[in-house]
């Protein structure tokens, strides 16, 4: 690796050297981007579509007195670059190592800890109104892209903006992505935006006549400013944030560190709200991820060489699992309608889109009305599936409560990514969806031990007249002892024993049942339940349990509080059975590997054993 990565000071260095110096920086970037998260796996092509951005942005503003922040936050990795963490790439994700996102505790560099979409220009208007109360004089920009432009959270807050009025840059960083396309019509007034020929050219030609013309060149394109402004209003089809009250500047290239310099110091010389609209291609400079910029969005370790994933499991996901039996649902019942939000791929959805395209609606990032949307569906007479990862679907909470429950809609809700997902950490772990869900009327909630499983409550959920969440975690799908039936309310032995009763949730079982064989070599026998409903609980096999057994442990992938656990400790309060509860703690879980944190703890298939040793 070359001087210019390792011998500078960054990001004050960025100030001092030549664009020339700037641009071999950005390829060093690039094959540093690769080499590193190859070994790691990580969010590789978001990455490689900032590096001028970011380059720019650091050398154009002085930080971190001005205040940068990042929305999603996955395309932060140059940016953590150039403020002095190149070192901490080589345990990027890893437990005790560095974030992939912004966190504050990391460096004062980093503004915010974001991790979801859409949040970016609400944050950055809040601070702008802070430094404006404080008499303070610090820069903010607010960088959105990746299609949380299709979240309503950012129109709220351009709207909130544009009547404020104060000085505040948000810099549109459009790339045409999020991790499926973006789908909408933002998304293509932007590109017809970006596409206008006649404006850019039109733009390009009168700046260079001008410019030619001795001493009074440059003074006269300045002036030409409001006669420009008008030309785009002829040949663009709506000036959507011009109307919203900020000055628009762009499309500009986002590749072109020079320009987007220029631009940069340009908006910062307005006054107002300023809307920098650069245009990027994800995964740039790395053909593998250029062509396929989806699969190259979050990836796990591969080879740089080829592409290619250095792990494959021979096993399928939960995801597809879902996939599969929803597409083959829909091959025998036309109502049945699928509703996930940018996600098509990520929750498995690649056979029914090629199956039945009309019956699939990607709304965008955008959970609230990807539920609204749902019980409209299902309103109408169809039977939608709505498939959110359980960190996002929280956001929707109230559309859930109010639009669907309240109504007792039959909306399905597939949940994946639920419990612990690793190395993405805090903001994507999905530990509170059961309490959450669990408070709701009308709703009933099922949790799989195994791909089986899945399948049989999927089946079940059609034959509800209300809502439904099924709830299941990342990674494999695992193949268990299958029951005959799934019905909603009961419960299902999986192994027998005397000394005590272990009842696990979902992804807990497999966990569960280890625990019960690390036991019975110790000639400890315990009974293992897998809950499979959630709500209703099964109180008739429970009232039997706590008559029969000492103890009864809960295993749970979510936070205790409010939990499935405390259901059953406040059912079984009167019974002379001990009840122990094991979940998350009261706190937002840290980044590592699933296995680690399970271990960390205490909730892997060693720590229940003991947990059940020392209670029995």
């Amino acid at each position: 690796m070359s001087n210019y990565l390792y011998n500078h000071k960054f990001p004050e260095d960025l100030r001092l050297m030549d664009y020339d110096e700037l641009e071999l920086l950005s390829y060093e970037l690039r094959d540093f981007l690769v080499e590193s998260v190859s070994g790691t796996g990580g969010h590789l092509a978001s990455n490689l579509g900032v590096v001028e951005l970011t380059i720019a942005l650091h050398r154009s503003l002085n930080t971190p007195e001005d205040k940068i922040i990042w929305d999603v936050g996955h395309q932060t990795y140059v940016h953590k670059i150039l403020t002095g963490r190149i070192e901490g790439f080589k345990t990027l994700r890893k437990l005790g190592g560095m974030s992939g996102f912004p966190k504050t505790a990391e460096s004062e560099y980093d503004i915010f800890d974001t991790g979801h979409s859409s949040t970016s220009v609400s944050l950055g208007l809040g601070m702008a109104a802070a430094r404006d109360l404080n008499e303070e004089d610090y820069k903010v920009v607010s960088v959105i892209g990746d299609g949380a432009m299709t979240g309503g959270l950012a129109y709220e807050a351009l709207n909130n903006a544009g009547n404020m009025n104060t000085n505040f840059i948000v810099l549109l960083n459009d790339n045409g992505m999020s991790i499926s396309p973006n789908t909408g019509g933002l998304s293509r007034s932007l590109g017809r935006i970006t596409s206008t020929d006649k404006y850019i050219h039109m733009k390009t030609q009168v700046k260079k006549g001008f410019s030619k013309v001795p001493i009074i060149g440059e003074s006269v394109i300045s002036g030409i400013h409001s006669a420009k402004e008008n030309i785009k209003y002829a040949v663009i089809d709506g000036i959507l944030f011009e109307e919203l009250g900020f000055k628009y500047i762009g499309p500009v290239d986002g590749h072109d560190i020079k320009e987007m310099c220029h631009t940069i110091e340009r908006a910062k010389a307005i006054r107002g709200p300023v809307l920098i609209h650069a245009v990027t291609k994800k995964g740039k400079g790395y053909s593998k991820a250029e062509e396929n910029p989806d699969i190259f969005h979050g990836i796990g370790p591969f080879d740089a060489d080829t592409g290619e994933a250095l792990k494959k499991s021979a096993a399928p996901s939960w995801s597809s699992v879902f996939g599969r039996k929803l597409t083959e649902m829909a091959s025998g019942n036309d109502r049945i309608t699928a509703v996930c939000a940018a996600m098509i791929d990520g929750v498995g959805l690649e056979d029914f889109q090629s199956e039945y395209p009309e019956r699939l609606f990607d709304v965008g990032i955008a959970e609230e009305h990807a539920v609204t949307f749902a019980a409209g569906l299902a309103k109408a007479g169809m039977r939608p599936f709505v498939a959110i990862y359980s960190s996002f679907l929280q956001r929707a909470f109230d559309q859930i409560a109010e639009d669907v429950c309240l109504q007792n809609l039959p909306v399905v809700f597939c949940i994946d990514r639920a419990g612990v997902v690793g190395a993405d950490g805090e903001t994507h772990h999905g530990i509170f969806d059961i309490p959450y869900l669990k408070a709701l009327p009308n709703m009933t909630f099922f949790a799989p031990k195994d791909g089986d499983e899945l399948e049989k409550m999927m089946d079940a959920a059609m034959e509800l007249d209300g809502p439904c969440a099924i709830r299941y975690p990342r990674g494999t799908a695992p193949d268990l002892k299958k029951p005959k039936d799934i019905i909603r309310g009961r419960s299902y032995q999986l192994k027998r024993g005397s000394d005590a009763e272990i009842w696990a949730a979902g992804s807990m079982v497999s966990h569960a049942l280890e625990a019960a064989k690390i036991l019975a070599n110790e000639n400890i026998r315990v009974s293992v339940i897998n809950m499979a409903s959630l709500k209703p609980i099964d109180e008739k096999r429970l009232a039997a349990s706590g008559k029969k057994y000492p103890l009864i442990l809960t295993v749970e992938d979510g936070v205790l509080t409010g939990g499935v656990g405390e259901s059953i400790r406040s059912f079984l309060a009167d019974s002379p059975a001990g009840v122990v509860s094991l979940g998350w703690p009261d706190k937002f879980i840290e980044h590592g590997t699933q296995d680690e944190l399970y271990a960390k703890y205490g909730l892997d298939a060693r720590s229940i054993a003991e947990t059940v040793k020392k209670n029995i």
